[in-house]
């Protein structure tokens, strides 16, 4: 009881520091995946870390991150397959989960390094899973932000006619003609989806980067991720049928409570799924983009977190 008090005592100090936040993300990079060039940017020394976005997102996402991180890592954010200044394949096969895995795992092989403190979002954060469940030699330790280990989202999509309601947008952007839609909306015009796409950005001069990034992009590319990964109906669950393999790293998430899109009911029984530590901080002012919600506070609860992880070895 002790020990759990003064790891929750160091979690709350650590959340508290100021960290000192900037707009350079650093320098540019690619890795290739099996043909698939994947667009990265790069700073910081120390032992790798993995920013992985999600949808409709890019690596812009880290902008607070990198710099708070790089203090003490090296600090890598890609964009994804069909995103920005990534390559943008055709075809929902090219979309598959063992593929995005296989792009992380070329990073940090291109990087040189053994292994990883793998971060995701959203998509990223179902990269991330599945990443630490592949590669476990690999994965150093493991930050999820608002995306339920994929068991609990199965039970939940399977289960909650709340979460089966609230993925009706999935089942949207599986649609085959959902790109085709979005444009006829648009009146046909790609930077107004593209500015559309940026409904949750807060900040003025951000949401114009995101424009211009999201107008490279590829948008069946970006759908792909759902209509090659996303459970469809009829969803079933069983504790026996369910199966993944455990994550064996210590893991932090972060889930803001007002996601309507992932329900926090997902994240019960998660400790049962993983090997080591988990830490969750739940906020419940924040939504689905929790890292632009609540920034400062992930960013610096974060730092804390690999702080403290550190001092454990």
């Amino acid at each position: 009881m002790f020990k759990l008090l003064g790891i929750l005592f160091l979690i709350t100090l650590a959340c508290g520091v100021q960290t000192g936040l900037s707009a350079e993300l650093g320098e540019d990079g690619y890795a290739d995946s099996d043909g698939v060039k994947i667009h990265y940017v790069t700073a910081g020394e120390g032992p790798l870390v993995v920013l992985i976005h999600g949808f409709p997102d890019y690596r812009y996402s880290s902008r607070e991150k990198i710099p708070a991180l790089a203090t003490t890592h090296q600090v890598v954010a890609v964009d994804l397959r069909g995103y920005n200044l990534s390559d943008q394949p055709e075809g929902v096969e090219n979309y598959d989960m063992k593929k995005l895995v296989a792009d992380i795992d070329a990073v940090v092989r291109h990087l040189k390094r053994d292994k990883a403190i793998i971060v995701g979002h959203d998509w990223g954060g179902m990269i991330a899973w599945t990443y630490a469940m592949t590669f476990p030699d690999k994965t150093d330790k493991l930050i999820i932000l608002n995306l339920p280990h994929p068991k609990g989202l199965t039970r939940e999509l399977a289960n909650n006619p709340d979460q089966q309601k609230n993925s009706q947008y999935a089942r949207d952007f599986q649609d085959p003609d959902a790109v085709d839609k979005m444009l006829k909306r648009a009146g046909g015009n790609k930077a107004a989806v593209a500015r559309g796409l940026t409904f949750w950005v807060k900040d003025k001069d951000a949401r114009e980067k995101y424009v211009e990034a999201f107008t490279r992009s590829d948008f069946e590319g970006m759908l792909n991720f759902y209509k090659a990964n996303y459970p469809r109906e009829p969803y079933s669950y069983s504790e026996e049928s369910t199966q993944f393999p455990p994550v064996k790293c210590p893991v932090l998430m972060f889930h803001g409570l007002k996601d309507t899109a992932l329900l926090p009911g997902a994240l019960n029984d998660t400790w049962n799924w993983l090997e080591q530590d988990l830490t969750l901080v739940t906020i419940p002012e924040a939504g689905h983009f929790v890292q632009q919600d609540a920034a400062d506070k992930v960013t610096r609860c974060m730092v804390g977190w690999l702080k403290m992880q550190r001092g454990d070895e």
